[in-house]
């Protein structure tokens, strides 16, 4: 069967793009969300004629997913049972709740049962595509999840953006002219964007934004993802308020990022510079630019992607507390509100999105690394 569909022309499967958005945007998907995962599908699928081996590999990652994802769940659900208290405990303060109340309370949402109970009724939910329901906000947790997933993935996309486009050629820059004037500006940059914490450098930012301007946010908003009239304001208008809000979170978790991806390149193209095949590419009369880019630079990038998928991991833990800073309505500040009202399904529901996110990266991060470096094959 496999052998039938490979005869048939790949570029044919451009056709089915339209069926699958349509699919996903009438079960109320929004635009940018239906596309992504449409070319996601689909271009999956076109490895049956691209890269078959490269899609036995993909999909043999995607069954190793699962162990882990239950693994990290029950590790969470765990931590979070052994804290005293419930979702309701903060209840029994209120004079006008009945003790016999919350322990109605408590056996409805199940948790007069053992962890192990709890977690294996939870685990049977979520395969039937029921994440709970939160208690905090008085909703499902898979729409809390959602609509707060695309805030903390714009942001977090735009700061990966951001780090890797400046780190990369700040660190061929840097070690390509070592101990000079460029060299010592960039390390400075680095060891200040490493030694300032991202909240704190979050606070400083909106105490000058506030106090350079009258009235506060006049040129830079001081919190928020969007303004307040908003859905008033034109296409281009609304595209300028959410990039004016974007400018200091980005700038916040982008620092840390750029600080220890600078440092890495930087290290990694010192090293290559000082092998023996870049001695002989200068030898034969190479130009040092390609000597640079074409030579070291494709083994320079290597150790770079592979942190790829753990720097994702990284700037999800570091925006919680950025987005509590400057009120950025994300999952990370979600996911603190939750661990302080001890609400496990939401809890548990930004651990599962977070960890998905995490293994995808990884899993990413090896695809590019087999498409970069020609030495590795998948096998």
């Amino acid at each position: 069967m496999l052998n039938t569909i490979q005869k048939i022309d790949w570029r044919l499967t451009f056709v089915l793009d339209v069926a699958v958005f349509v699919l996903f945007f009438s079960t109320g998907t929004a635009v940018v969300p239906a596309v992504f995962l449409t070319e996601l599908i689909m271009w999956l699928a076109r490895l049956i004629w691209l890269s078959p081996m490269m899609l036995r590999f993909i999909l043999r990652r995607l069954v190793h997913m699962i162990p882990i994802l239950v693994t990290i769940v029950a590790f969470g659900f765990l931590l979070i049972q052994i804290a005293p208290g419930d979702v309701f405990t903060q209840l029994a303060l209120s004079p006008n709740v009945r003790p016999e109340d919350l322990e109605l309370f408590r056996e409805r949402f199940g948790l007069t049962d053992p962890w192990y109970i709890q977690f294996f009724k939870y685990l049977w939910r979520v395969m039937q595509g029921d994440f709970g329901y939160s208690e905090l906000f008085k909703s499902p947790v898979f729409s809390v999840v959602r609509v707060r997933a695309a805030a903390t993935i714009t942001l977090s996309v735009t700061s990966l953006v951001l780090a890797w486009g400046f780190s990369i050629p700040a660190g061929i820059m840097a070690a390509t002219r070592q101990y000079k004037w460029q060299d010592q500006t960039v390390s400075v940059f680095a060891f200040v964007g490493l030694a300032i914490p991202n909240f704190f450098l979050a606070f400083l930012l909106l105490y000058i934004v506030s106090v350079t301007s009258t009235p506060p946010g006049t040129w830079l908003p001081i919190g928020g993802m969007l303004s307040l009239d908003h859905a008033r304001m034109g296409l281009f208008e609304q595209i300028i308020d959410r990039i004016r809000h974007l400018i200091i979170p980005v700038f916040v978790i982008g620092t840390g990022a750029m600080a220890g991806l600078t440092r890495i390149m930087r290290a990694n193209m010192l090293d290559i510079m000082n092998q023996q095949y870049i001695v002989t590419a200068r030898s034969k009369g190479q130009t040092e630019k390609k000597v640079v880019y074409r030579h070291a630079l494709r083994n320079a990038i290597n150790p770079m992607i592979t942190i790829l998928g753990f720097q994702i991991a990284s700037i999800l833990s570091g925006q919680a507390l950025v987005e509590n800073v400057i009120a950025w309505p994300g999952l990370g500040r979600v996911a603190l509100q939750a661990v302080i009202s001890q609400d496990t399904f939401l809890v548990m529901g930004v651990l599962i999105y977070s960890s998905i996110l995490l293994v995808v990266g990884n899993l990413i991060a090896d695809i590019l690394l087999a498409m970069v470096d020609p030495r590795i094959r998948i096998g």
